[in-house]
């Protein structure tokens, strides 16, 4: 017997109410509404789609502890940001380390409530620019050229569920590496790199498709011509994802990039690490000590380079209303509808018949959203109304 439930709110991409009816999971019809009956103010999007999460609120996803249980608090939290589909992310570290990371999440993926939001993981890393800048963060000793033969075995303690891998074109065998990765159905971004236009140019003819955070992961001081970010915004193949939080770009960069791309060849990423909700302070983050500051900037002093993100991509869909002017719609498909649609994710990401009942009902003040409830496959996940 099928199970059909309701939600009447305004949809986001057209301002006009509507009524969702859901069936065994699945949107199963959107009619319009001559006015909501309650909750005025209530508008209801997809369930946004992050494709690079390090961990949250005190639960690294990289540590040798991690659980099945803690893996759960994790995306229970997650889920209140109004994410309902995510990729943990795994950077740069040992061999032996990595293997034992990709176990403890293959695990923690055997519980269905955590699958429903993790459909794989992102591997950014190891095999990234040497030069220091480019490497940003990671952890130096342990970066290195790319084995195929290694990253099977990554992908063999994974479960076979890596879905994305950030590469450096410019490092040797890297091209190689992307063409397998490619013929294995594994998603190439680059990242953390120093390449060329031409090397840029090999990595998309064999599959790359693409950029992880553009405009980070990028030395500090760059020719202002022959740099890599030229390249990837001039190449219509390749779909950068930015993060948004007001630290990572200025306003002025994540405009441009939208122009050059356009509002469907965009993402929104979030990069943030387990710090997220933690108190400012100081902490000892892959190796090295870390400045967390009170307007949620982390910082590796040290090295001069930022950490990851602390802002969930709520954030970045906020921000990018006030740096770029673009309706709610299109900043809201940066992080819904363009991320299905680059990650692979055809059931979910918009509304429509068919696709996955993942939502999230939110209030819009000014340029903020303000999530009232999540939806995971048809349920209710998380509510504060």
């Amino acid at each position: 017997m099928k199970e059909s439930i309701e939600v009447e709110a305004i949809h986001y991409e057209t301002g006009k109410p509507v009524r969702i009816d859901i069936s065994d999971g699945l949107i199963d019809r959107i009619s319009l509404m001559p006015e909501l009956k309650q909750f005025q103010d209530l508008h209801i999007a997809p369930g946004l789609i992050d494709n690079q999460i390090n961990g949250y609120k005190g639960i690294d996803f990289s540590a040798v502890d991690l659980t099945p249980e803690k893996m759960k608090t994790a995306v229970e939290y997650i889920r209140r940001d109004g994410v309902t589909t995510f990729q943990p992310t795994v950077i740069t570290n040992s061999h032996e380390r990595l293997l034992m990371v990709f176990r403890n999440l293959a695990e923690a993926l055997k519980e269905k409530d955590i699958s429903n939001s993790v459909p794989g993981f992102h591997l950014e890393g190891p095999y990234i620019s040497p030069e220091e800048g480019y490497y940003g963060c990671h952890p130096a000793a342990f970066i290195r050229k790319p084995s195929w033969s290694e990253f099977s075995e990554y992908q063999e303690a994974a479960g076979g569920n890596i879905r994305q891998v950030t590469v450096a074109p410019e490092v040797e065998g890297a091209i190689e590496f992307i063409k397998l990765c490619t013929a294995n159905n594994v998603i190439v971004s680059i990242g953390h790199t120093n390449a060329s236009a031409e090397q840029v140019r090999l990595a998309v003819d064999n599959g790359a498709s693409l950029s992880t955070h553009l405009g980070n992961g990028c030395a500090n001081l760059i020719d202002r011509h022959k740099n890599p970010l030229w390249p990837q915004l001039a190449n219509d193949l390749l779909v950068p994802s930015i993060i948004a939080d007001g630290h990572h770009l200025l306003p002025e960069e994540v405009q441009v990039f939208y122009k050059v791309k356009g509002p469907e060849n965009i993402i929104l990423t979030s990069d943030v690490t387990h710090l997220i909700g933690m108190a400012p302070g100081r902490y000892l983050f892959l190796g090295s000590e870390v400045v967390y500051t009170v307007d949620g900037l982390i910082k590796n002093p040290v090295l001069d380079c930022l950490a990851g993100a602390s802002f969930p991509i709520r954030r970045g869909v906020e921000n990018m209303l006030n740096f770029t002017g673009c309706s709610l719609g299109e900043a809201i498909n940066l992080a819904t509808k363009n991320v299905s649609r680059i990650c692979r994710l055809p059931d979910r990401g918009s509304l429509e018949a068919g696709k996955r009942a993942d939502l999230i009902l939110f209030e819009r003040a000014a340029n903020k959203l303000n999530i009232k409830q999540t939806w995971v496959n048809g349920r209710i996940d998380f509510t504060s109304l």
